[in-house]
């Protein structure tokens, strides 16, 4: 039967051949210092501040726990180019400034090692609208979307795409500023919410089926996770990714090992068309025939209590601090 939990997931009985390579690999005897000075950056001021300072406190400690010289930086508080004063940087930014290619194009320039994507691939990922753009045109099967405007003509979008549909600011993540639309007269108020978030809006056709998440970790799929909330008539929103206690987390995830194969598959196509590297998560559905469909790309996953990388590394026996470890390693 699959393992049904709240807050974490094993699969003991999955063990495939690349596990033992990804866990000996970070956890494999070594000075810490070959990492020197390492600044862990998050806070900043988007609107996934706080999910970044938790995301970020954890990873802080982690490192620290393991005798690596980790100091927190602020970029709200703190001159970014004194970042020039480290060696490399572990990027648990989430949000605009350092999940968009602004903070990758420093660090570039100033020429540290960092973790996860660079300047191209955070760029694309944190525009979701281009993101599908460019999943359509690799033939990479995504959700059909429309970008929305004050004067868009609101019928034309329920005729294009039906109801229910879900409203997303184009350039958040974390689920903030998304509504679900289930009746024509929804759908401006729906709006409203997400501009006042951001300056491109789209809405995307509702897929009534199972919600997934594909880790990815060097160039990798890890088992897939499906998504549960609470109230399965809506989807995992900031509340159920973030406060609550009750949303369940599959692992294995019920997919015949065929699909989930296939899921993989298509999450790393994904992931590689947008040029990510080092660390990210895919997100998709599979419809009520069995289809599966590509949401988004998260190049800066969350790290903190209820977050889904973790949970995927520790059903490949990987534990939080061998993780932060490993995608640390990744900038050596």
């Amino acid at each position: 039967m699959p393992m049904t939990m709240t807050q974490s997931a094993t699969n003991p009985t999955a063990t495939p051949v690349s596990a033992t390579k990804a866990s000996s690999n970070a956890t494999t005897t070594q000075d810490p210092s070959i990492f020197g000075k390492v600044a862990v950056v998050f806070g900043g001021n988007s609107n996934e501040r706080a999910v970044s300072l938790d995301s970020g406190n954890a990873v802080l400690q982690a490192l620290q726990s393991q005798g690596i010289d980790a100091t927190h930086f602020d970029p709200k508080d703190q001159d970014v180019t004194e970042l020039k004063n480290y060696d490399r940087v572990f990027n648990v930014l989430h949000g605009r400034g350092g999940e968009d290619g602004q903070l990758q194009g420093l660090l570039d320039w100033l020429g540290l090692p960092q973790t996860g994507s660079g300047v191209l691939a955070s760029a694309i990922g944190m525009d979701k609208v281009r993101t599908k753009q460019l999943w359509h045109g690799c033939g990479l099967s995504t959700a059909p979307f429309a970008v929305l405007g004050a004067d868009t003509d609101w019928q034309q979008i329920v005729n294009t795409l039906g109801l229910p549909l879900i409203v997303k600011p184009v350039h958040e993540g974390s689920s903030i500023g998304m509504s679900k639309v289930n009746t024509l007269d929804e759908l401006p108020k729906a709006y409203e919410v997400a501009a006042g978030c951001g300056d491109v809006v789209m809405a995307e056709k509702w897929i009534t089926g199972r919600e997934f998440t594909i880790v990815i970790i060097d160039d990798e799929a890890y088992p897939v996770i499906r998504l549960q909330p609470a109230d399965i008539s809506n989807f995992y929103d900031y509340e159920a990714k973030y406060n609550r206690n009750d949303t369940q987390y599959h692992i294995p995830c019920g997919l015949s090992a065929e699909e989930e194969a296939h899921l993989q598959a298509l999450s790393l196509a994904a992931f590689k068309a947008v040029d990510a590297k080092g660390w990210g998560r895919i997100d998709a559905m599979q419809d009520e025939e069995g289809n599966f469909w590509l949401l988004e790309i998260n190049t800066v996953p969350g790290m903190t209590s209820h977050s889904l990388v973790p949970m995927a590394a520790k059903a490949r026996g990987m534990n939080f601090e061998q993780l932060c470890w490993h995608i640390l390693a990744q900038t050596l």
